[in-house]
């Protein structure tokens, strides 16, 4: 049984229920005797049906000659042998001392006292340690990290190098701050950590505190925030007292948008809880005191949502950007989460950092392990090449469900499906080069096929968006062409295709009949989460015509991919037919594969469904 898991007032009541057991079980109740009066006593000694007679003070037990006991009493100045006379000498007489004091009697009757006062003395200890948590109830929960064993360094944090570079700064303005004042410059007041989830903000929090030798108090901003108003500005009140006191030091807030959202958007106005929290945060981060080193460190993947009054100089003075790692950050991120592990001499840190494009460092570390759980199973002395390929498609895809059981037929429309993204896109130039194409399902993905970038872009052109269409578009029209008919296989295909669309005309001008302007202006509420709403500052007829170049861009993009599979119909069903025969196709064998000539003029006959 696990400590702790009964409360002190359970336990009390089993106590009493306790002594009231041994209590009746040591002081049993005796049986309910017939009192009779003295005179019948001597009455029955004179005929001979007296026994014997216990005396006790003034109290007489009588047992008959036929086993029957009565109680009687007699005066205080009589003496028994004298009341019975004669009748004395066959009757067995025993003198009994007197009891001072019948405890028995003292015990039951205080029973029900105890049980009320233990009952008392539980209600008010719960109520002293209400009083107590109350007392506490404004404290801060910040975990403070002090010493100088990091557990985190900036060794351990790969692939955003700027970002590092900032933070080093701030620690080293911490460990020498005579370099900078003699020119100047003053502590930053904060630093706030801006980029996508996974992308290192709470490891650099973590590094820092690792680096920095001076104390570090880390707390998440939902910590702030409770039920009751004003307790999240107290708290923030002891937080930065505490801080105060153990100067120079760093305080990490992490999610800090739980607490620093846009003022004005909620319900309640000025009085409510996360409003105060957030105007005890701006106080005391930019207040009075001016000469306090205390530097604040923030995390947050939504600042579009924060306070302007938190980003302005004097609170947040350093705004670091973490972004997805590139080509090179990738691989760093590689080589620090390999560190350690038996790696083959097949593995390639290089070829795995070109091929996990839009991969963000929690990813990354996560594709490391799952290689190294599956090197585990297959009970390998070391990770190989095989299982960092395998782990890729279980990070993008999800794992393999290879209990499926689909029908010859439905496996075949799979088939063409994505042999006929991965035609379109080896036919399109500006597409990105096809890497795996596979047909096992994986996730709720009856198959997929797998672009790799040549490079890292960060810019689009319309031609590229324009193939993208086109290959997003190239599987429904494989279908299409080769059974007849459409599947719902299509519909996430369809989705992205239109988004994308949409943003080409909206978001990005690249429509030649509506010109270069944006359409709509996205705002989030922010009382309401995460949902989204779009101010139109547009007409009907400006919506009209959207949606009629949106459909136009789609209808293009879908004619260029059939008739790409029209063209080379031939090298779409060799594709298709490898691929029904070997699952999954993927690196040399796929180029070899689009290179090799077609050789059956059958192949060319449609194979409609039925």
């Amino acid at each position: 049984m696990k400590q702790g898991r009964f409360s002190p007032g359970f336990l009390i009541l089993v106590i009493l229920v306790a002594v009231i057991a041994l209590f009746v079980t040591f002081f049993p109740q005796s049986p309910i005797i017939p009192q009779q009066p003295i005179s019948e006593i001597i009455a029955m000694a004179e005929k001979g049906q007296v026994k014997s007679i216990e005396v006790e003070g003034n109290q007489l037990l009588v047992t008959t000659t036929q086993g029957e006991q009565f109680k009687s009493l007699k005066e205080s100045s009589s003496s028994i042998y004298e009341l019975l006379g004669p009748a004395s000498k066959n009757i067995e007489v025993g003198i009994k001392p007197e009891s001072s004091f019948d405890w028995s009697r003292l015990l039951m009757g205080m029973l029900p006292f105890l049980f009320i006062g233990a009952l008392l003395f539980f209600m008010l200890r719960s109520a002293r340690g209400a009083g107590g948590q109350a007392f506490n109830f404004g404290r801060s929960q910040a975990r403070v990290i002090v010493g100088n064993k990091p557990t985190v360094t900036f060794n351990d944090v790969a692939g955003v190098d700027e970002a590092k570079g900032e933070l080093e700064e701030v620690v080293e303005f911490l460990k020498t701050p005579e370099k900078f004042l003699a020119l100047g410059a003053r502590i930053p007041r904060g630093v706030l950590l801006i980029g996508p989830p996974g992308t290192g903000k709470t490891l650099l929090a973590r590094a820092i505190a690792g680096e920095a030798e001076v104390p570090f108090f880390s707390i998440s901003g939902s910590e702030f925030v409770e039920m009751f108003v004003g307790v999240g500005a107290s708290r923030v009140r002891d937080l930065f007292n505490q801080a105060k006191r153990s100067a120079p030091c760093i305080v990490f807030v992490d999610e800090i948008d739980a607490v620093g959202r846009h003022r004005g958007a909620g319900l309640g106005g000025g009085h409510d809880e996360r409003e105060q929290t957030l105007n005890q945060i701006l106080v005391e981060m930019d207040g009075f005191d001016s000469h306090t080193n205390v530097i604040v460190l923030s995390a947050t993947n939504r600042p579009d949502i924060l306070d302007p009054a938190l980003l302005r100089p004097g609170r947040f003075d350093r705004v670091v950007v973490l972004d997805r790692p590139d080509i090179n950050g990738r691989k760093a991120i590689l080589e620090v989460h390999a560190k350690g592990k038996p790696l083959a001499e097949s593995v390639d840190l290089n070829t795995l950092a070109k091929e996990t494009a839009g991969l963000s460092g929690a990813d990354l570390a996560n594709l490391v392990n799952e290689a190294s759980i599956l090197a585990a199973r297959r009970d390998k002395k070391a990770v190989e090449m095989i299982e960092f390929e395998e782990a890729i498609d279980r990070v993008i895809a999800g794992p393999e469900r290879k209990s499926r059981v689909i029908s010859h037929q439905e496996k075949k429309m799979i088939a063409y499906h994505e042999s006929g993204h991965a035609l379109v896109a080896k036919m399109l130039p500006r597409a990105d080069p096809v890497h795996k194409i596979s047909i096992i399902a994986r996730g709720m993905m009856g198959g997929y096929t797998r672009l790799l970038p040549a490079e890292d872009r960060y810019l689009w052109t319309r031609s590229q968006f324009n193939d993208t269409l086109a290959v997003d578009l190239a599987g429904r029209a494989a279908e299409e062409l080769m059974f007849g008919e459409i599947s719902t296989g299509s519909g996430s295909d369809l989705e992205q295709a239109t988004i994308l669309a949409r943003k080409m005309v909206t978001e990005y001008g690249m429509s030649d009949k509506l010109g270069p302007r944006t359409f709509g202006h996205k705002e989030q509420l922010v009382f309401l989460g995460k949902e989204i709403t779009e101010q139109r500052n547009y007409g009907e007829k400006v919506a009209q015509e959207i949606d009629e170049e949106v459909y136009v861009l789609v209808d293009q993009a879908y004619s260029v991919a059939r008739g790409l599979l029209t063209h080379h119909k031939a090298k779409l069903i060799q594709i298709a037919e490898r691929l029904l025969a070997e699952e999954s196709i993927e690196g040399e064998e796929l180029e070899k594969l689009f290179n090799e000539p077609v050789s059956s003029p059958e192949a060319l006959l449609p194979i409609h469904q039925g």
